[in-house]
């Protein structure tokens, strides 16, 4: 079943990375932290940098279907990551509009994207059908429903998630900033 007109749903992923610029200069721009803000949203977000990180490493795109790791909990672990440390971010930020924000992003372009996503996948992978009906899009399930492979640092770094670690110090160095100034 498809939520989104498809020519919106490929509208928005093409422009998926410039809302990420625009979020970004939200958050920089209306931002108000304090020591106490990002000691109670940094670590939220390293939770969902820790998510991405944990995904990227049993991701081999348009090689194999992901179903090891956190695939067997939830089909959309890097979606659920970033959802993570966006939240981090806003409780960080001490600003309830950048949450609205993010959560109105999320919805309007993150879910249209994890839809072509998985069309993409069903034409790929024969046996996505049948991952789909067992293992949640995004929330995830306690019982693992997939296969025991091992992270791999190989596919990690192949899948360049560091630049998401890297983007978060320089944000969370940002707002420090931001607060002690």
């Amino acid at each position: 079943m498809a939520w989104f007109p498809k020519p919106y749903a490929d509208l928005v992923a093409r422009l998926r990375v410039a809302f990420g610029f625009v979020l970004v200069a939200a958050f920089a721009w209306f931002a108000a932290p304090t020591p106490g803000s990002l000691a109670a949203g940094l670590p939220v977000t390293a939770l969902g940098l820790w998510l991405r990180a944990w995904a990227a490493g049993h991701l081999a795109k348009n090689e194999r279907l992901a179903t090891s790791g956190p695939y067997g909990h939830l089909r959309n672990p890097l979606y659920l990551g970033t959802l993570i440390v966006a939240a981090g971010l806003a409780i960080a930020s001490r600003r309830l509009l950048l949450a609205a924000l993010f959560t109105t992003v999320f919805a309007l372009v993150y879910l249209p994207a994890m839809e072509l996503e998985g069309q993409h996948l069903r034409n790929l992978f024969p046996e996505y059908e049948e991952y789909a009906a067992r293992v949640p899009l995004l929330w995830p399930r306690l019982k693992h429903a997939g296969a025991c492979d091992r992270f791999r640092w190989r596919l990690y770094l192949k899948n360049e998630e560091y630049q998401a670690l890297l983007g978060l110090l320089a944000g969370a160095a940002f707002l420090a900033w931001k607060a002690w100034r």
